[in-house]
């Protein structure tokens, strides 16, 4: 009764039977591995207990359909078919003809019985004889790799070469057509997976003819898992294809069909290597043999591919070989727009790139993440114009058996400010040298009102290359009006293999996005992880704009040491956002998008406010600590930051000189006077200021000296030994901290070497881990009350 509900938990109803039958089998292979029964035993057993239950379950599909002669006629002939798989498994062994020869025989009438279910089976692809060639010219060479390894790997001992060899020809191909069913662009359906069951049952089959010839008993078990397993199969497959024979199919991945057959062959290869086996003349011919379907599948590939590009050109309107349509976010979004008014470029000639105005600026930030990824509302479903025609060249591409090629997404920065006309200008130019640098085969084609695509038949690895000349190309100074202008360019780069020319369109963007958030001039290749982190972007975005109202912010502080007595001194007030929805999001992924949702401000004011007021709750019993919050060089230049933090400081009574103010020291120097100008101010008020993130260089050193500032703090890269042999910079930090009047706080220490490091190096404070973690405010209190007499 405990093992059964579990199983009735993890395992659905309609699936129970097979899960046992599969846990049956399993059970009986280790009691073989182990000895304890006999392999002809074990598999007359499973072979038993597998072609039993998918003879009933399709002896239940022909009585289900008895009105409906296709369905019930495929029932009858592949029941017919496992039932015989069974038998050929468990009795015609016995018979006189040899084992071998036996199974051999049974194979083939299985092979017989099962095509012509198949046949009949609901939702079966009819390809046509053109696609069938090519799916043929794709799998040969897979096919003879498998071909390879089974050579490879069966046993040498009692079978003849021959034997051997045609044993090895049909595993490869009946191996390659499983995984073409199961890993090709019908995958789901019923029909495909019934297909891929009677292929490895088949596999299972020769096997079984085969590895019996060996020494040792438990070779043979190696048959039984796809002879069961792919009965198995059938059964299910042909119930699938008769309830949903359309079923809705996502993009097929092109990897397995090619990682999978190199992945068993370089195996075998391994195996047959580490047993000291030389290879021989058969193993060397079908090395060989593979190499001509490889070569034959990639020109295919090329020419169908340049073909399309070319295709979906010439579909484009005459004369007009890039186009950019007025009011760029509509069209991103889908909405109908007025046809584009053309205006050639001057000295163009026919089939010259032509640039149109753009009514309005955009700024690329805004647009396109929100409608790729369906989140802006009202979207229409209309692609007018140039998005239209780049999604035709995509299409095309897709179109042909193993699509290759690339789409590459050019932005634009930097051309906001300009008018209309001089952005046109610059636009045309940029297209102008992009040609110079892509294939005559490649598309070019606008898509946003800053920037274009294009679309090549180049693969992966060559476009990457195709788009790192783009930046080269693109980078140089734009003229205008006897004025030079210099841009920034974001690429992003998606692979046409397979996907939707919607779903490619979306990762380009997508990774023109991160191109942009990198800080641009830079080339980005879209990948699951990116369209993750994206999506993860678009959530902060869309959750932390009312998290203030909502309640969802939170304090936690982590104390600061005296390294001298291991004595607290005071605490820093960390951010964390417990949103229901996204769970705890910390600063460092928090504050840029409040950045760029100019949300700053509004946190950092709620973070000084709590830090003051649990600052005045802790000055009963600990009045000497100190509160440290961070606030951004963009906050604390605002005019009024000196007095809004006096305000703060009154309202709850506490002390100036018990609050400190950090900056972070990579920010200062954007606006160095204004921020020498705050920090003075609220040193005049007697709060404390601290420099954070210090970075041991001659710029940091000669703009430290200017900033007035009570605390310096490091981290722990200045305290350890330098890669090169050298010692710590810390001396040197510490000797100019000592000369300024200023204190050193050696922070994210994690490791007891790390502080002691610090204290030798001269520091005062110490943060970190290593010391204490950060926690709540109770928990904090009770760490400082472990240490009453502290001198603080």
């Amino acid at each position: 009764m405990l093992l059964a509900y579990p199983f009735r938990v993890l395992v659905p109803r309609r699936a129970a039977p097979e899960a046992a039958t599969s846990l049956a089998v399993a059970l009986l292979l280790l009691a073989a591995t182990a000895d304890l029964a006999p392999t002809p035993v074990v598999i007359a057993l499973s072979a038993g207990a597998g072609a039993t239950l998918a003879g009933l379950r399709l002896s239940r599909l022909a009585t289900r359909h008895r009105t409906d002669p296709t369905p019930r006629a495929a029932g009858v002939l592949l029941d017919a078919a496992v039932v015989l798989a069974g038998l050929t498994a468990v009795v015609l062994p016995l018979a006189d003809l040899g084992h071998t020869l036996a199974v051999l025989v049974g194979s083939l009438v299985v092979a017989a019985l099962a095509v012509a279910g198949l046949y009949r089976l609901p939702g079966r692809a009819r390809p046509a004889a053109g696609l069938r060639l090519r799916w043929l010219v794709e799998s040969t060479g897979p096919a003879v790799g498998l071909a390879l390894a089974g050579w490879l790997l069966l046993p040498r001992d009692g079978l003849p070469a021959p034997g051997r060899l045609v044993a090895a020809l049909m595993l490869g191909g009946l191996g390659m057509a499983a995984l073409d069913a199961f890993a090709g662009p019908r995958r789901r359906s019923g029909a495909a997976v019934c297909r891929g069951g009677v292929l490895l049952t088949l596999g299972g089959l020769v096997l079984l003819a085969t590895l019996p010839s060996a020494p040792g008993g438990r070779v043979a078990l190696l048959a039984v898992p796809p002879l069961v397993f792919g009965m198995l199969l059938v059964a299910v497959g042909a119930a699938d294809a008769a309830a949903d024979p359309e079923p809705a199919e996502p993009v097929a991945p092109a990897w397995p069909r090619s990682v999978l057959p190199a992945a068993v062959l370089l195996l075998a290869s391994g195996l047959h290597l580490g047993a000291g086996r030389a290879p021989d003349r058969t193993s060397v011919l079908l090395a060989l043999a593979a190499v001509p379907p490889l070569v034959l599948r990639e020109l295919l590939r090329g020419g169908d591919t340049s073909t399309s590009v070319r295709r979906a050109a010439h579909r484009r309107p005459t004369g007009s070989a890039v186009r950019h349509r007025r009011a760029a976010p509509a069209r991103w979004l889908g909405t109908p727009q007025p046809a584009p008014t053309e205006r050639a470029s001057p000295g163009d000639g026919e089939g010259a790139p032509t640039a149109i105005g753009v009514d309005s600026p955009w700024s690329p930030d805004d647009n396109p993440a929100w409608s790729a990824l369906g989140r802006r509302p009202g979207a229409g479903s209309g692609t007018p114009g140039d998005r239209a025609a780049l999604l035709d060249a995509l299409a095309a591409i897709g179109d042909v058996p193993a699509p290759a090629g690339a789409l590459l997404l050019v932005d634009l920065h930097g051309t906001d400010g300009l008018g209309p006309t001089a952005r046109e200008d610059v636009l045309a130019e940029a297209v102008h040298r992009a040609r110079a640098v892509i294939a005559p085969d490649d598309l070019v084609t606008g898509c946003t009102g800053t920037g274009f695509a294009v679309v090549t038949a180049a693969g992966p690895v060559l476009a990457y290359a195709l788009g790192t000349r783009l930046l080269n190309a693109l980078g140089p100074p734009y003229r205008l009006a006897g004025a030079l202008l210099r841009v920034q360019t974001s690429i992003g780069l998606a692979e046409v293999s397979g996907a939707g020319p919607a779903d490619v369109l979306r990762q380009a963007e997508l990774a023109r996005r991160r191109a942009v958030q990198l800080g641009r001039d830079r080339v980005e290749w879209y990948d699951a992880f990116l369209e993750e982190q994206l999506v993860r972007r678009l959530d902060l975005e869309r959750e932390l704009p009312g998290a203030v109202a909502r309640g969802e912010l939170d304090l936690v502080y982590q104390p600061v040491v005296d390294l001298a007595d291991g004595q607290p001194v005071g605490a820093e007030a960390l951010l964390r956002w417990r949103s229901p929805v996204l769970g705890t999001v910390l600063p460092a992924e928090l504050l840029p998008v409040a950045e760029d949702l100019d949300l700053v401000g509004e946190l950092e004011w709620w973070v000084l406010d709590r830090a003051c007021r649990q600052l005045s709750d802790w000055s009963v019993g600990v009045r000497e600590l100190w509160m440290a919050v961070n606030v951004t060089t963009r906050e604390l230049t605002t005019p009024d930051f000196v007095q809004r933090a006096a305000a703060v400081l009154a309202a709850y009574g506490v002390p100036p000189e018990r609050l400190v103010v950090e900056v972070s020291e990579p920010r200062v120097a954007g606006d160095l006077p204004t921020v020498v100008a705050r920090l003075a101010g609220l040193r005049s008020l007697g709060v404390r200021t601290a420099l954070d993130d210090f970075r041991a260089e001659h710029a940091s050193l000669a703009q430290l000296r200017r900033l007035p500032i009570d605390l310096l703090k490091v981290g722990p890269e200045l305290v350890g030994a330098r890669p090169d042999g050298q010692p710590s910079l810390i001396d040197v930090v510490v000797n100019v901290g000592e000369r300024l009047g200023v204190e050193i706080v050696a922070e994210e220490l994690e490791s007891s070497t790390q502080v002691e490091g610090a204290r030798r190096g001269g520091c005062r404070y110490g943060q970190g881990f290593a010391l204490a973690r950060p926690a709540t405010a109770e928990r904090v209190e009770a760490y400082f009350e472990e240490f009453p007499s502290a001198s603080r």
